[in-house]
């Protein structure tokens, strides 16, 4: 999977970020079902969520819509924050598509526990979040969310698992763009890592653009991102550096040869380049020599 130009960044060859917690994002006042289809059941009708995914099994953003209306839902239950956030990362590469007199193509969001089966092959929790290119679907490792915390001891919350949606979306827009043929080898200044620096500049870029990006409704899903949310992420991306892997969950030693998707650095570097600028055309590492 990793060499078919999707992939994620931490362990696995993937991206690998996550975490708990709710209302970090802030008010979402859109009815979220408007952009799934259908009326669904309301949370209170039960509906299917991510706590009932066994080991084996998968559920994609649509299914888990149907338990969510509207911005309470979002702002009370933790799954309906996850669907708005993907609703949020897609609208605005829907419109910045447009502007560009280009299409968008949405992606299908797969949450999974234990191992799934894919257009790029068989995957396991080992992998970690990762972005099938084949199928255009991105797959979220539902143990991974609590991992980064009990092993990589990140902060958590919310905002961090909206960092590692939109770092996957990243790589569903490069795939569209032609970018993921580009993501290959290995090494400090290797395609693959310059790969995984672009989709975290593309997180920042949309992080930017959260509280501005309109849906159908007219209004945005997201009301604020504060400091402590972009902490979290850049918390999130320090410890998801090859080189902190490498040395804290690893045997110790550092090999920059084997880098894949950048140091904690880099990858804090790239994702604030995104947020202050707002600006994808910012976020070009295959054009640099300086990736941080």
């Amino acid at each position: 999977m990793r060499g078919s130009g999707g992939g994620g960044g931490g362990i696995g060859g993937r991206v690998a970020l996550g975490g708990g917690g709710l209302g970090v994002v802030g008010l979402l006042i859109y009815f979220l079902m408007s952009q799934f289809g259908g009326t669904g059941p309301s949370p209170a009708a039960g509906g299917i969520g991510l706590g009932d995914v066994s080991s084996g099994q998968q559920l994609d953003a649509t299914t888990l819509a149907q338990k969510c209306r509207t911005g309470a839902d979002a702002n009370r239950d933790h799954d309906c924050a996850v669907v708005a956030v993907v609703n949020s990362i897609q609208d605005y590469w829907t419109q910045e598509f447009s502007r560009s007199g280009q299409t968008y193509r949405k992606a299908t969001t797969r949450f999974f526990s234990g191992g799934v089966r894919t257009g790029c092959g068989s995957a396991t929790s080992d992998t970690g979040p990762f972005y099938c290119p084949a199928d255009s679907h991105v797959y979220i490792d539902l143990t991974f969310f609590n991992e980064l915390k009990t092993r990589f001891g990140a902060q958590g919350g919310l905002f961090t698992e909206a960092y590692v949606l939109a770092h996957e979306y990243g790589h569903h827009v490069q795939n569209l763009t032609g970018t993921s043929k580009r993501g290959t080898g290995s090494g400090p200044t290797s395609g693959s890592v310059r790969l995984e620096l672009q989709a975290d500049c593309y997180a920042g870029v949309w992080a930017n653009h959260a509280t501005t990006t309109p849906t159908e409704s007219g209004k945005p899903l997201v009301q604020d991102v504060t400091k402590d949310d972009i902490a979290r992420a850049l918390d999130t991306a320090a410890r998801i550096g090859d080189d902190y892997i490498q040395s804290k969950l690893g045997g110790g030693d550092v090999d920059e040869s084997k880098f894949s998707h950048g140091t904690s650095k880099q990858r804090e570097k790239w994702f604030t380049t995104g947020f202050q600028t707002g600006q994808p055309a910012r976020c070009n590492t295959f054009s640099t020599n300086d990736l941080g």
